[in-house]
């Protein structure tokens, strides 16, 4: 009996930290996609711009600058519409773009082209800003 109360504590414990402090948030934005090649990005394409290492097989994306301001910062996390796993920002793009993200696909060029660029919904998550009261 003792070992039943003490499991629903805890659970009901982690249930409650792990939604009250965020919210998702969605938006539509162009997708595209690339790999870690050194024509598509930089003479050390594994290492991302925050300084992350990159792996085939990670499940990241690059934000354009803007997005930065809207909350997808380094390590926020990503639903991408039409993709089950949640992605993690770990990259940022060239200043040029707006309203885009850049999904890693590795060094499968033939899926980043397959991609293509698509419009698509994401959901981040943002932490809820606590209030003083």
């Amino acid at each position: 009996m003792q070992r039943k109360l003490f499991s629903i504590f805890v659970i009901g414990l982690v249930w409650s930290c792990k939604t009250d402090n965020y919210e998702w948030i969605t938006k539509e934005v162009t997708a595209t996609a690339y790999n870690s090649l050194m024509y598509q990005t930089s003479a050390q394409p594994d290492i991302a711009a925050f300084g992350d290492s990159l792996k085939p097989g990670m499940k990241c994306i690059a934000v354009s600058r803007d997005l930065l301001a809207l909350g997808l910062k380094h390590n926020t996390h990503v639903k991408i519409e039409g993709l089950r796993e949640i992605y993690l920002v770990k990259d940022k793009m060239n200043k040029r773009w707006t309203n885009r993200i850049d999904i890693y696909m590795g060094k499968d060029v033939e899926a980043a082209k397959a991609w293509g660029r698509q419009k698509i919904k994401i959901q981040y998550r943002i932490k809820i800003k606590d209030t003083i009261k």
